[in-house]
């Protein structure tokens, strides 16, 4: 009997402490901050002026590099969210089309990433293929969600263009038009252009494009296809492009004379990509490789988005992470993700090893300004939702919408606590506010965790999660940095 009872003690201690252990493992306090729910933001309305861009200050500072003997500049442009183009539509209308942009560009990426690994050889150095959707909002495909207006051309023809961080060849519409299409200003036409020249065939610019071809002059003639069918062919060349005041240089660009599919609105596409055609390798000596930009959370404040070129891009108390290079593509902006914290914990299942590159491209984790929502690989989203679950808990939830799975009723609601969330970079953790993963998705009081899974290895960081944040592109360091508060 003795032994019996032994038995039943022992048991019962067991059960209570496994009890215990598992009501403290859910009931262990989580780390929460506020979110004040705002409904979807109205569409922004454009307040410039070519007038504006001609006449306003500058930012600009010009010094002697005793080594080069180059000039070195710093200026900043303002960006405007694409949806400033498409003024008359219901937030909820452009919401849903920016959703389905951005699942057409994340498809893109890991198309064009898969397509570059699958090559053996690798191509050579600063051969690549060109990657775009549409433009425009309004239309199911989508490239960069912001835009800039900059100066082409001698004397300067202001044009809006579509940054991209996941593109490298900049190129603008050009007359006379095989195939153009519709865009805000006039075509930009290369005649009367003082400093526009063609490009030899055998230079090593032209051999730098992925696609190209000769003229019956023997000058250099471009193509890029985009992951929707998209196509943008005609004449590659050297031209100044002005910044309010200030000119850079010559820049090799493509002059398009046939672009077909769906291009809606802006007059071309300002690729800020890593690869040797883009932008800020061809200004290099100019700007020392450096550029950052500001994405404003729109539903927040009514100020536009920023982009800084030069030494000026670097913000103070910006934490950095190393840039990583994928061997068989130069465009995309990788880093390395160690892990992510839900609620002041680190998540136990989402490991390093989620995160890796392997040796012939596969996986990893890029920086991306034209995707919107953070696409985490299937086994580190599956964690760390279950995670924020948990810790959300206490908020009503809500029926799934497009492509979120947990969403909230917070209809009525002035304020709620909701869990952190800590992407942990090497060398930066980047403590999230609460909007930049918690978002409206209609005009019902519906919220969101804007994450998503994907089955491919590979991680995309999208624009939501970057907003509030200067994310600096050092590229002569080498290296990504995050600047809370930046676009003050």
């Amino acid at each position: 009997m003795g032994g019996k009872s032994d038995n039943n003690l022992l048991f019962s201690s067991f059960t209570i402490l496994l009890l215990v252990s598992f009501s403290a493992a859910f009931s262990s306090p989580f780390e929460l901050q506020t979110l004040l729910p705002r409904p979807l933001p109205s569409p922004p309305t454009l307040s410039w002026h070519d007038s504006e861009l001609e006449s306003s200050s500058l930012e600009e500072t010009s010094q002697l590099d005793p080594v080069t003997s180059n000039t070195t500049l710093q200026v900043q442009l303002e960006l405007h969210h694409v949806d400033a183009l498409s003024s008359e539509d219901t937030p909820e209308l452009l919401f849903d089309l920016r959703l389905q942009r951005d699942a057409l560009r994340s498809e893109t990426i890991y198309s064009l990433v898969s397509k570059a690994v699958a090559q053996n050889p690798p191509r050579a150095a600063g051969r690549r293929s060109g990657f775009s959707s549409s433009i425009i909002s309004g239309l199911a495909q989508g490239s960069g969600e912001y835009f800039t207006r900059l100066g082409v051309g001698t004397p300067a023809r202001n044009l809006y263009m579509v940054l991209d961080t996941g593109s490298d060849v900049v190129w603008v519409q050009c007359s006379p038009c095989k195939k153009c299409y519709s865009q805000s200003d006039p075509i930009f036409d290369p005649t009367k252009s003082r400093s526009f020249a063609g490009i030899p065939c055998g230079s090593a610019l032209c051999r730098s494009l992925d696609a190209s071809g000769c003229s019956r002059r023997r000058m250099c003639l471009y193509q890029v296809s985009y992951g929707d069918g998209s196509v943008t062919f005609g004449d590659f060349s050297t031209e100044t492009l002005s910044f309010r005041r200030t000119s850079v240089g010559p820049v090799a660009l493509g002059c398009g004379h046939d672009n077909e599919g769906l291009f809606v609105g802006a007059a071309g596409l300002f690729g800020l990509g890593r690869g040797r055609l883009s932008f800020p390798s061809q200004t290099a000596s100019r700007f020392n490789r450096k550029f950052s930009y500001c994405l404003v959370d729109r539903s927040a404040s009514s100020k536009p988005s920023s982009l800084i070129f030069g030494d000026a891009a670097i913000p103070r108390g910006a934490l950095f992470t190393p840039l990583l290079t994928n061997p068989k593509l130069d465009t995309f902006y990788y880093v390395e993700l160690l892990g992510i914290s839900v609620g002041g914990t680190r998540v136990p299942k989402i490991t390093p090893s989620l995160f890796t590159m392997d040796q012939e491209g596969n996986g990893g984790v890029i920086i991306d300004s034209g995707t919107s929502v953070t696409r985490l690989n299937q086994p580190a989203y599956i964690a760390m939702r279950d995670a924020f679950r948990v810790g959300a808990r206490n908020l009503k939830r809500a029926p799934d919408f497009s492509l979120f799975d947990t969403c909230f009723d917070l209809s009525g609601q002035t304020s709620v606590k909701v869990p952190t969330v800590v992407l942990h970079f090497r060398g930066a953790d980047v403590s999230l506010p609460a909007t930049n993963y918690l978002i409206p998705v209609d005009s019902s009081g519906t919220f969101c965790f804007a994450f998503a899974g994907t089955m491919s290895g590979m991680t995309i960081i999208g624009n939501i999660q970057q907003q509030g944040f200067r994310v600096a592109y050092d590229l002569a360091g080498s290296r990504v940095g995050f600047a809370p508060r930046g676009c003050a």
